[in-house]
């Protein structure tokens, strides 16, 4: 049982802390790192994040200006799933203040990749397209000397949740990225108040969706990362149709990241990645046999 909850909460974060007596259990969320996505709220096995709009929270000193999560205390286990899921790093948790999530260590949740690989030998000494075309400003270019210099990519992966725009707008062919979770979204243009620009302003990334010079919602899925804050802040239910597909992550034998990603995804999505577990499995196993086979000939 814990001896002391401790609960901090203003504007720019939200503070939960479990006092044991020889350990203290932090969560930290940094809101101006939250997008208002539901990422957290779909993986969490308890239910114990929600999703809170300004109005929620105007009793508090310098409430949030947009939709924001909460962490109800009496439902959370400091278990690290939605410190984990957060493609846009606002979750952190710790255990004595050092960096430490419990489904990582007991290995029954994977990471989430966020893969962006960057070959330095084709960046040409003063170019920052990168740099500038990153919506998150993650991405730092620094170079020795002023010309011919060795460059170098600094990219808060930590932060980035793989949108690709810094692949798409390198001119050299230097950036590779894989997205973290591919989708399908669809907005029914129908359905849309007039006038209403919820889910544009929303959006994280720029350019995803725009409004086009008849007021219609344009979605650009190319760079959409699927997180779903378009889809929260709609006031319309039903006018946005968002379909998780995948999510790139390291392998994982486990119930529990099997019951996440069915709710991230669908119950036939999940399906697809344990079929696809057994068949990698039968092909290893396989090739293990081919490989003892020609060794004892």
């Amino acid at each position: 049982m814990p001896v002391k909850i401790l609960k901090i909460e203003d504007g720019s974060a939200f503070i939960l802390e479990r006092v044991m007596y020889t350990k203290r259990y932090t969560l930290y969320l940094d809101r101006n790192k939250c997008v208002g996505c539901d990422l957290c709220i779909v993986a969490c096995p308890k239910e114990a994040v929600k999703i809170v709009n300004p109005s929620d929270l105007a009793d508090i000193e310098n409430p949030p200006r947009k939709i924001t999560v909460k962490v109800l205390d009496d439902k959370c286990n400091f278990c690290g799933i939605c410190s984990e899921i957060c493609i846009f790093g606002a979750f952190k948790q710790s255990v004595n203040d050092e960096e430490f999530i419990p489904v990582l260590k007991s290995e029954s949740f994977p990471e989430v990749i966020h893969e962006v690989e960057v070959n330095e030998s084709k960046c040409p000494t003063g170019c920052k397209v990168c740099e500038e075309a990153c919506p998150l400003s993650l991405i730092k270019v620094k170079w020795n000397g002023e010309s011919g210099g060795k460059v170098n990519v600094e990219i808060d992966r930590d932060h980035c949740p793989v949108c690709r725009i810094c692949e798409v707008k390198c001119p050299y062919n230097a950036i590779h990225t894989r997205k973290i979770i591919s989708g399908l979204i669809r907005v029914n243009i129908d359905l849309c108040p007039e006038g209403c620009r919820a889910c544009v302003d929303a959006c994280p990334i720029p350019n995803v969706l725009s409004i086009s010079n008849d007021g219609k919602v344009n979605v650009n899925d190319s760079f959409c990362v699927y997180c779903g804050a378009c889809k929260n802040a709609c006031p319309v239910e039903g006018a946005i149709d968002l379909r998780r597909i995948s999510v790139h992550h390291t392998p994982v034998k486990s119930g529990a990241w099997n019951k996440a990603l069915e709710r991230l995804t669908s119950t036939e999505n999940m399906a697809k990645e344990l079929r696809s577990k057994s068949i990698f499995k039968t092909y290893e196993s396989v090739k293990k046999l081919h490989v003892r086979s020609r060794v004892s000939k």
